[in-house]
């Protein structure tokens, strides 16, 4: 294969390695969302890292809240395209919401749904206790890389919509 004809290594399949890798290093989907988009679009702070860990497993691995990987994707928007905290009389911010709205129906589009246990149905044929250490264990290993998978694709679509469009 030439130089020509090989596809090109993008931004955002960077950024979905990234993720996946750190994902399935340290686990904490949100995180690993923020950190990768952090890594290569920017716009990103500590802050926002260190403040979704709550957010994984559908919500203090509670699983019947949002995946942690979608709220890791909707806040790096917001880091970008949010209304900032002085600005909070200025209005809605639809811009934001726009953005998190497009990213919500690509993930429910490819997964049927938005909660950790419905991932956890899909990936593994039922729900866990995440709380309990043998069947966190359990669905760890029957899940394989799935959700790692899910890390890398909501950062992909994420840094894909927060670099500027190229004209055609």
């Amino acid at each position: 294969m030439t130089e020509e004809q090989k596809p090109e290594y993008s931004l955002s399949d960077k950024a979905y390695d990234r993720a996946y890798e750190l994902d399935m290093s340290y686990g904490c989907c949100p995180q690993c969302v923020l950190t990768a988009v952090k890594e290569t679009v920017g716009y990103v702070t500590d802050e926002t890292i260190q403040s979704s860990h709550a957010l994984s497993g559908g919500g203090a691995l509670m699983g019947d809240g949002v995946c942690g990987a979608l709220t890791g994707g909707l806040l790096a928007l917001g880091a970008k395209k949010g209304r900032p905290a002085d600005k909070l009389h200025k209005g809605r911010g639809i811009a934001n919401f726009n953005a998190g709205k497009n990213l919500v129906e690509k993930f429910n589009e490819q997964f049927g749904g938005t909660s950790c246990q419905h991932l956890q149905k899909q990936f593994s044929g039922r729900t866990w206790d995440m709380w309990n250490p043998e069947e966190y264990k359990e669905f760890s290993d029957t899940r394989g890389d799935q959700c790692a998978r899910a890390t890398g694709l909501v950062t992909k679509w994420v840094v894909d919509s927060l670099q500027p469009k190229k004209n055609a």
